[in-house]
């Protein structure tokens, strides 16, 4: 999901959970920069995701896992983990979800920092191979989304199982 111009946000967990507390994140981040004129950066967005997530942890928990990445002018980009008891940590790389540990595995032995955009979704093809091989119940499609100086947009579709068409009558 985008977040802003420039902030990209992926989650899972219960589906309820995951779109009502990812859409409260969107037009929280929304509000902000029409009320004071000025976009959240990645790292304050990521924060207030967090805080957001503790003050629920209190009171009914979201049981979400959350990849929030960002491109501000001043630092760059970034990449921020959050889990569903409110951790965050600023990563260079991340997935979740059950597909994870193949992804984590094949990202720990090729990631180096300062891929080219190729380089990095020669990688990210090479995660969804090693998801589809090995993952019994793996999911047929992909989205491949981009966050860089030129904004958040989506890149590229990989795609196994297309829909049929439909025989008219």
């Amino acid at each position: 999901m985008i977040l802003d111009s420039h902030k990209l946000i992926a989650a899972s967990g219960e589906s309820g959970d995951r779109v009502q507390f990812t859409e409260y994140v969107q037009k929280n981040v929304a509000l902000y920069q029409f009320r004071n004129g000025i976009p959240l950066t990645t790292a304050a967005a990521a924060n207030f995701t967090r805080g957001e997530l503790a003050t629920a942890l209190r009171k009914n928990p979201y049981f979400v896992n959350i990849l929030l990445a960002g491109y501000d002018k001043e630092t760059g980009p970034s990449l921020f983990y959050i889990d569903y008891i409110a951790t965050l940590h600023k990563v260079d790389k991340g997935a979740f979800g059950y597909g994870s540990y193949f992804s984590l595995a094949m990202m720990d032995r090729h990631y180096k920092s300062g891929m080219t955009v190729e380089e990095a979704i020669d990688l990210v093809d090479k995660c969804i191979m090693e998801i589809r091989s090995r993952l019994v119940v793996a999911p047929p499609n992909f989205v491949i989304k981009i966050v860089d100086k030129d904004g958040a947009r989506e890149y590229a579709w990989r795609e196994s199982v297309k829909d049929a068409a439909v025989p008219s009558a």
